[in-house]
């Protein structure tokens, strides 16, 4: 293995050497190829058109082609998006015509070699420590939680960061379209959707493997992104003893977050009645954390919010604990930093007898009872 992995290294350097600078750079987390000679890379955040060219389109398609073969695809196909994966475990997608109007387009997102911690993000600016304890808190207490936010946001930055707070000795299972997962833990079982053959032999989705992850005895699940009918197996699962349950999903509030999993779970195609699927959605959740890119690349955790029961009207109904407010000690008052809201957690009265031991004083006035 260790030689076909060099021998497939050898081969990405010799055919992407156009761009071989740039997929060496830390500071570059994703290299976009328009064209042959349109060639853009995201470096600390921003945009920027490169100078680098391949010399024709005709190089550039061979250079995309034997990056596929190597992961048993290729161009000549029959698919016309596929993804694939670099010997460093960077992501690739391929989009080819007629869905790519103007020929072979490729995106590189780089494998973060640079594992990042909670400590880390506390530093950038990106998660406050009061928060992040809350966070550690609610992880230990094994309370099912969805990290929201827009494309780049960093939520997958955030849910690897998190897990380090999973207590040593569970056994996790990862289940993910596309690999990107990095959990800082030693027994953890990660499972990768497949697509079909151009037969349409082979395929298996999310959701098989979510209802397969159910049979490998896992005391947490976590789905890299939850994205179709698998939301509905994974509120199932998170109200029948799964707790502890983790994944992302696209959104840009936490109240769009659950409305978002509600229709997901409706692509199920199970007929289930709304009031009795959003009683489960509400059941199913205790933390919603929304994640956020910025004006200039910075991503940051800009609203923690706790799943409370419906209305009496069959509404969502949220607790927001985080919020971005004004820093005091900004004298321009422009800086925001993640604060406590001052509202009480729903879960104060359990998490005070049940683990108290994780109550730190930095947080504990969020678990003190209401009055």
């Amino acid at each position: 293995m260790t030689d076909r992995l060099t021998i497939f290294q050898t081969t990405v350097d010799h055919y992407l050497a156009p761009i071989k600078s740039y997929l060496d750079d830390s500071r570059v987390s994703e290299v976009m190829v328009n064209h042959a000679n349109e060639i853009y890379i995201e470096r600390d955040g921003k945009l920027e058109r490169t100078d680098a060219v391949f010399p024709d389109q005709e190089v550039y398609e061979a250079a995309v082609n034997n990056i596929l073969q190597f992961t048993g695809k290729t161009l000549s196909g029959e698919q016309v998006l596929i993804d694939s994966r670099l010997p460093d475990g960077s992501r690739v997608h391929v989009a080819k015509e007629p869905c790519a109007r103007h020929g072979t387009v490729m995106t590189i997102r780089k494998f973060n070699k640079m594992m990042l911690d909670v400590d880390w993000l506390i530093q950038l600016g990106s998660l406050s420590p009061q928060a992040a304890e809350f966070l550690k808190i609610m992880i230990r207490a094994e309370r099912n939680m969805l990290v929201a936010g827009g494309t780049s946001s960093g939520k997958t930055s955030l849910l690897n960061a998190l897990s380090a707070y999973i207590p040593t000795g569970e056994r996790i299972v990862v289940i993910e379209d596309s690999a990107e997962l990095q959990l800082q833990q030693d027994h953890v079982i990660s499972m990768e959707a497949q697509r079909p053959d151009r037969f349409g032999r082979g395929g298996v989705g999310i959701r098989e493997l979510f209802r397969s992850s159910l049979r490998l005895r896992p005391d947490r699940i976590i789905i890299g992104e939850v994205r179709g009918g698998e939301a509905l197996d994974m509120i199932q699962a998170m109200t029948s003893g799964h707790g502890g349950s983790m994944g992302t999903l696209h959104a840009n509030n936490p109240y769009d977050a659950l409305n978002r999993l509600e229709t997901m779970a409706l692509m199920s195609k199970v007929d289930l009645p709304l009031h009795a699927l959003r009683s489960q959605v509400s059941s199913a959740l205790d933390v919603m954390v929304q994640a956020s890119r910025h004006v200039g690349g910075t991503r940051r955790v800009v609203q923690i919010s706790e799943v409370l029961p419906m209305t009496d009207d069959g509404r969502y109904a949220l607790r927001d604990l985080f919020t971005l407010q004004p820093d005091p000690e900004d004298p321009e008052g422009k800086a925001m930093q993640l604060t406590w809201t001052g509202e009480r957690s729903a879960c104060a009265d359990t998490l005070r007898t049940t683990e108290r031991q994780d109550v730190t004083e930095l947080t504990a006035p969020i678990f003190e009872p209401s009055a």
